[in-house]
């Protein structure tokens, strides 16, 4: 590999690593203004959302140009590869973040059975497969990217609960099924914050061993269906 390739690996990476703090942070600060019902934290946070946007075009416009000038190949374009991927999959992530947020400010207005719900737990796992998600890409760590994807299903099960509650509480106070809708797509949003995590860790395996595990567990989900 030339110095000049391995600089410009070097920095792609630095610049993506800051947008996944960046993302991180944001998650975390809209799971905070919902538990809180914060509506001036619920608008920082969809105000960041354009610095997200900015570094996302970035990185991919810096991984494109790699790829055009050096022609990297093996674990190098993996890495290439992998980095595109996931750049995605975080840019949706903290779109996801601000749906949240704007969820909060209507929320905000509305007396509704928010504590009835377990969100507090659901936001917990998802903050940790997006947490352990990011860690397992920082040391290429294959195990803990592993690890992610067991705990979708756990993610899955609660976003199970939360519409069954919903259900219930519409059945029950007609008059509130818009609030209640509100904090179906509030749970919903979260599932889909798993599920990015999840592609994360699958494309860290991808990285690091060069196995693309995602269709071969739709295979298996459909044995066992």
């Amino acid at each position: 590999m030339s110095k000049h390739l391995q600089r410009e690996l070097d920095s792609v990476k630095k610049l993506f690593l800051t947008l996944s703090a960046l993302v991180e942070e944001n998650v975390l600060l809209s799971a905070k203004a919902f538990k809180e019902m914060d509506t001036a934290l619920a608008k920082k946070v969809i105000q960041a959302d354009d610095e997200i946007d900015r570094m996302e075009i970035e990185v991919e416009e810096e991984c494109l140009k790699i790829l055009a000038l050096h022609q990297p190949v093996a674990v190098d374009l993996r890495f290439i590869v992998a980095i595109l991927k996931i750049n995605n999959d975080l840019e949706r992530i903290g779109d996801l973040g601000v749906n949240i947020a704007k969820r909060v400010l209507y929320l905000a207005t509305q007396n509704l059975p928010v504590a009835e719900f377990d969100f507090p737990r659901m936001m917990r796992k998802v903050h940790a497969m997006l947490s352990r998600s990011l860690d397992a890409l920082v040391v290429l760590d294959a195990g803990l990217a592993r690890e992610v994807c067991v705990l979708d299903t756990e993610v899955d099960k609660l976003k199970k609960e939360v519409e069954e509650k919903v259900e219930t509480l519409i059945k029950q106070k007609p008059e509130d099924v818009q609030g209640l809708l509100c904090l179906l797509s509030v749970g919903r949003h979260l599932e889909r914050i798993a599920d990015h995590a999840t592609n994360i860790s699958e494309d860290v395996i991808y990285m690091v061993e060069g196995d693309i595990i995602r269709h071969r567990k739709k295979q298996e989900g459909a044995k066992e269906v």
